[in-house]
């Protein structure tokens, strides 16, 4: 069954980057020339998804406007001779079709998932985190393909991205216990957030899945955690639990996931796409190294 759709939730307060984020989404932050989530639906609309439902919440709306076309910006581009600049707005003429939901409690993610049942229906769907970027040092990536791939390939109920992690950082994740090694690997368990020394490896959960539509059972049987909030990993074990199998794909070598969910990541985030810039790039890298002593 071909894969065409995707959801992306993106109705967290981002708490974590206040004041920064008071009065915009997360998503919509800056990471060089363009904001968080434009670099996530560029991803999933050339791994040939079509229809993308954003599961929003309250103070979201400018990620609809940015998606939705603006034939009064394009006019005075073109009246004022800045026609140069329409390339920069061809994100718009991707052939995709947005749709929105909203998620009325921040309940967690699986929560979040949860509200696009009516959306995928009885048909395998692709989430990808509207506050993660994952590409190599081009800026490009294959990642949600090849989850696809995997998908097709063994039929499981989930197949989800890993990326390894170091040791210090597994309290952070989901951490996967893999069931063998490989490149593609069957995954026996998942831990969320374990202790530092008490992991079972340092592949941490990347922000890219591959669900089946029972996913949406198992949500609904999963009771809320810490928070009480709904946990997409807890809905997964739920279905390892019962048998069905779970794969995972490890982020090719030069892949790295962004996770612009603090301060820190994002400065780094910002720095490395700005220095990769094609036109400001050069420059900036010689102003960067005069400030630094």
């Amino acid at each position: 069954m071909k894969i065409d759709c995707a959801v992306v939730p993106v109705a967290g307060l981002g708490t974590r980057l206040l004041p920064l984020t008071k009065s915009q989404p997360k998503e919509m932050i800056p990471i060089g020339r363009k904001p968080v989530v434009q670099y996530v639906v560029e991803e999933l609309e050339q791994a040939g998804l079509r229809r993308i439902l954003f599961i929003t919440g309250r103070g979201k709306h400018a990620i609809e406007d940015h998606f939705d076309r603006d034939p009064e910006l394009l006019r005075l581009l073109k009246k004022s001779g800045k026609s140069n600049l329409l390339e920069e707005l061809a994100f718009e003429e991707m052939d995709v079709s947005f749709y929105y939901i909203r998620q009325g409690e921040q309940l967690g993610l699986g929560h979040a998932v949860l509200q696009a049942r009516d959306f995928s229906g009885d048909r395998p769907f692709v989430v990808a985190l509207g506050d993660s970027i994952i590409c190599n040092d081009s800026g490009t990536t294959n990642i949600v393909r090849r989850l696809i791939d995997c998908y097709s390939r063994t039929q499981a109920a989930c197949v989800i991205a890993f990326e390894e992690v170091p040791a210090e950082e597994v309290s952070q994740y989901g951490i996967a216990q893999p069931a063998a090694m490989g490149e593609v690997f069957p995954v026996a368990d998942l831990v969320e957030k374990p202790a530092v020394g008490e992991a079972p490896s340092r592949l941490a959960i990347a922000g890219r899945y591959v669900l089946s539509p029972g996913i949406f059972a198992a949500l609904e049987q999963t009771p809320p955690g810490k928070h009480n909030e709904i946990q997409l990993t807890d809905a997964i074990r739920l279905l390892l639990q019962r048998g069905e199998k779970v794969y995972g794909v490890r982020l090719a070598p030069g892949e790295r996931r962004h996770d612009i969910g603090n301060f820190a990541s994002y400065f780094r985030s910002f720095i490395e796409f700005a220095l990769r810039d094609a036109e400001h790039g050069p420059a900036l890298r010689t102003y960067v190294r005069k400030l630094l002593p």
